[in-house]
């Protein structure tokens, strides 16, 4: 029988964190320097360059440990809060919370119908793997997030070296996979998902914005087995992610 597979976006197409990763700085900030007066807007602007998917057409194998991952952002986050107006020992320090404060599952949420539309797709015999451009804690993050036993795999950019588009990240995804047959990606990046799955010849299904029905179209679409597509926001605006995130980000600047 052909595997059939579903590769799947994490944040921003199965559930999304809070604040993002602006408010993540905020709320690191807060542990330490209480009524402090910075808000996300403020740590934006040190935020828009510097992660490693910034630069997508280089590896960083080197950082495939979580701390050193970690520690190579620390200056990026220190940055960031500088530029807010904040005093660089507190920044170091707020920088050092940063992490803890990232992987806190209780500042996450799934989507609604993320779970049902893993389960539809698995009950018609399809496999999910999540590729994603996200942080080395990716794989405790599902779990904690009762996501984990959907999944088959965890293609995980930190760990793996590679961050979409390239097509380094896809490849090893559909090795994990064992070259399935069929395969499909699913994600709300019209660059890093849609645009780096389709390089390989993996159709691809974005989660755009005005889909009042979810994920709903993508699994409608899969189980057709419609790869031509028809017209369900293959091609939103870049201007917006799906289900009204404010911004194409990846990760969730």
């Amino acid at each position: 029988m052909t595997k059939s597979v579903v590769l799947w976006d994490f944040d921003g197409t199965l559930a999304f964190r809070d604040g993002r990763w602006r408010g993540c700085l905020v709320e690191a900030l807060d542990e330490v320097v209480p009524g402090h007066g910075v808000v996300a807007a403020d740590v934006a602007p040190g935020l828009r360059d510097g992660f490693p998917w910034h630069r997508p057409e280089s590896g960083h194998p080197e950082l495939s440990a979580p701390d050193a991952w970690w520690g190579a952002l620390q200056p990026l986050f220190v940055k960031a809060y500088v530029g807010a107006g904040v005093e660089a020992r507190l920044a170091a320090l707020a920088a050092s919370r940063v992490r803890a404060r990232y992987l806190d599952a209780s500042r996450w949420a799934v989507f609604p119908d993320a779970v049902s539309a893993l389960e539809e797709l698995a009950a018609a015999g399809w496999l999910h793997v999540v590729v994603s451009n996200h942080v080395p804690e990716l794989d405790g993050l599902l779990r904690d997030l009762g996501l984990g036993r959907h999944f088959a795999a965890v293609v995980n950019s930190s760990l793996v070296g590679w961050e979409k588009p390239h097509r380094r990240i896809f490849e090893v995804a559909l090795d994990r996979a064992g070259s399935p047959g069929r395969v499909w990606m699913v994600g709300d990046n019209p660059v890093a998902d849609v645009a780096g799955a389709q390089a390989l010849g993996i159709p691809a299904i974005l989660v755009g914005p005005g889909q009042d029905d979810g994920l709903r179209p993508a699994v409608r679409r899969i189980l057709d087995g419609d790869v031509a597509g028809d017209g369900d926001g293959d091609s939103p605006p870049a201007s917006a992610t799906g289900r009204g995130l404010p911004e194409i980000s990846p990760e969730g600047l």
